[in-house]
């Protein structure tokens, strides 16, 4: 097996494709069957197969609808990656910095073992890693949106007096989030007992000691 499309996942049984659509699809429609065709192509057949027309085709939509949108199959693999990811980034206020803290491992852990995000991360690692027209914009955008949610998690702890002033938000992410990455490439326990155990430990290396 290539190292493409290794160690994908089954589909969840319950998620479906859009409904066809009779006629030329509207934009919004066009473009969410576009995604989804362009999820499945690279969870059966991996990047290197990957191939905008083949795309095209399972979406029911004409190749100069996909090129007007997506000139290269790293853009269009790329939105995919954003688009799936966003939902699984924000973490909310909710007074508690622990749990807050566990909230950051949980939304990453939970995205790559629970949702289609985690079959096309395990599709695109390779890629992220050695292709800058993937790799790049993948870390302007997911990298730096979860950066941004745990740095406003590390500034709230700060300013509730629960973590040391000093704590460092750029390595908190990589201590958090590090983990379910390694473990999503090397095996290991991806349970939400692991998440808070990462938690847990960050939280006690960056807090406020009392007493």
């Amino acid at each position: 097996m290539s190292a493409d499309n290794q160690d994908v996942p089954y589909r969840n049984s319950t998620d479906t494709p859009p409904a066809p659509r009779r006629g030329r699809p509207r934009s919004d429609a066009a473009n969410r069957a576009i995604l989804y065709a362009a999820r499945e192509e690279l969870v059966e057949h991996g990047f290197t197969r990957f191939r905008l027309e083949h795309v095209a085709a399972r979406a029911g939509v004409g190749k100069s609808t996909l090129y007007r949108r997506w000139p290269s199959k790293e853009a269009l693999a790329q939105e995919l990656l954003a688009e799936l990811a966003a939902p699984h980034i924000a973490v909310e206020d909710i007074g508690d910095t622990r749990a807050e803290l566990r909230l950051c491992v949980a939304h990453a852990l939970r995205a790559v073992r629970d949702t289609p995000f985690g079959q096309v991360i395990r599709t695109l690692l390779s890629q992220i890693a050695v292709n800058p027209a993937i790799g790049d914009p993948f870390r302007a955008t997911v990298v730096e949106a979860r950066r941004g949610e745990i740095a406003k998690v590390i500034a709230r702890g700060i300013a509730r007096g629960d973590l040391r002033p000093d704590a460092d938000a750029t390595i908190a992410t990589e201590l958090l989030v590090g983990p379910v990455y390694f473990r999503l490439t090397f095996g290991g326990d991806l349970s939400d007992a692991f998440a808070d155990r990462v938690a847990d430990t960050v939280y006690e290396a960056y807090a406020v000691q009392r007493g």
